[in-house]
């Protein structure tokens, strides 16, 4: 038969299977690759899941943007964390992820050949998006420091543009944005009658007193931007795929026409298991993130850790600080194909970490380091791998 040729084949393919298939051919391998947390959800999360097997009804569907009780837990939280009011000019909506919610956007905001901004270094999962859509990814670099280029954002705007798409705290880089660059790009969105698209997976990771900034927050930012929010990070939640998305009421009809067809209504008994999560005291976040701990705890310990052993690197590789999130973004010095040395550091050291051509740096050698996922003992055996095996391949 043919082959048929589909959208598809201009998508990259998801790199996170690819280097987990290197793992699998490796046991004993230590992963800094995938970015999920070590810890598990807190218990108010499970102690909510007889309240909905008791429910008789909760086998049928229900509303397309989240149960009312969950909708109430979120409005609650917007407002006394991120400083986000819900009102009549915006509203929440309940997704299956947070990537599910950018797709939600990207498919309510525009129409085949239009363009969406993104910063490089990107998430690879939003490039993605954008090409499903039959739509083109604007890559704008950002500075040396992977902090934002607002000038170089405004000059990559054409009358095909219909968002700018910010990652604070960043995926890869791990870098927090300031609220002086996000207000900047915020206000050309607004000038421009664009959508700024602030994704902020990472909110509740920051550390050295760096505060998390929510555009959505910003006055008479409501029309137009849309803030992307999960629980798979913070609250150990990955696999529930639970996320939220607050947007223009304008954009309410759209989003939930894309998700009925994808989804119908996210999953009913994580969104209880969400609403439990959410009840949890602030010592769970505290104790496992660390980021307002003294000494720290938790990612932030493993975080100092991590931070120790690059030290032994700074003559291999240039390491830009970061405040957030749970990753470092290495750029190395060496002309070695990216994927060529992520392979020959899982098969010779038995340590995985991510290509930075996956997130759109094809000039240079880049790789990110995530930590997240790892117990002290572990991430420090990692780090030692890592720091061995660049030292060995690099030099040699």
């Amino acid at each position: 038969m043919t082959s048929l040729i589909s959208r598809m084949q201009a998508v990259q393919s998801p790199i996170i299977p690819i280097v987990g298939e290197l793992i699998k051919n490796s046991p004993g391998t230590i992963s800094l690759g995938q970015g999920v947390v070590s810890y598990n959800p807190p218990p108010e999360a499970i102690e909510l899941l007889p309240k909905f097997l008791a429910e008789p009804t909760n086998n049928l569907y229900k509303a397309v943007e989240g149960i009312p009780p969950l909708l109430a837990a979120l409005t609650a939280k917007l407002s006394t964390f991120n400083g986000i009011e819900i009102n009549g000019e915006n509203c929440i909506v309940v997704t299956a992820g947070s990537n599910m919610g950018f797709m939600n956007a990207i498919l309510a905001i525009t129409s085949p050949g239009d363009e969406i901004i993104l910063n490089t270094p990107y998430y690879f999962n939003h490039e993605m998006a954008i090409a499903m859509a039959s739509c083109q990814a604007v890559l704008v670099e950002t500075d040396e420091n992977y902090q934002l280029r607002p000038e170089a954002i405004a000059q990559a705007i054409t009358s095909k543009t219909r968002a700018i798409v910010t990652i604070s705290p960043n995926n890869p880089t791990g870098v927090v944005y300031s609220q002086a660059l996000l207000h900047q790009v915020n206000q050309i969105c607004g000038e421009l009658g664009i959508y700024h698209i602030s994704d902020e997976a990472y909110e509740y990771f920051t550390y050295n007193q760096v505060k998390h900034v929510s555009p959505g927050a910003f006055a008479g930012s409501t029309e137009y931007t849309i803030s992307l929010y999960s629980l798979s990070k913070a609250y150990g939640f990955a696999s529930w795929r639970i996320g939220y998305m607050v947007i223009p009421q304008h954009l309410f009809m759209a989003v939930k026409k894309v998700q009925d067809t994808i989804l119908i209504c996210p999953p009913v008994i994580s969104q209880y298991a969400a609403l439990g999560a959410l009840q949890a005291k602030d010592d769970y976040l505290r104790e496992n993130i660390g980021a307002l701990a003294q000494p720290a705890v938790g990612i932030a310990e493993v975080r100092q850790l991590v931070i120790v052993a690059l030290n032994e690197l700074e003559n291999l590789c240039s390491i830009i600080p970061a405040n957030g999130a749970f990753y470092f973004f290495l750029k190395v010095h060496t002309q070695m194909d990216t994927f060529e040395l992520v392979k020959r550091l899982i098969q010779e050291y038995k340590v995985a970490v991510i290509p930075g051509t996956t997130f759109g740096m094809n000039d240079g050698c880049y790789l990110r380091v995530a930590y997240g996922a790892l117990q002290k003992d572990t991430a420090k055996e990692g780090m030692d791998r890592l720091v061995q095996g660049l030292q060995t391949i690099v030099k040699g």
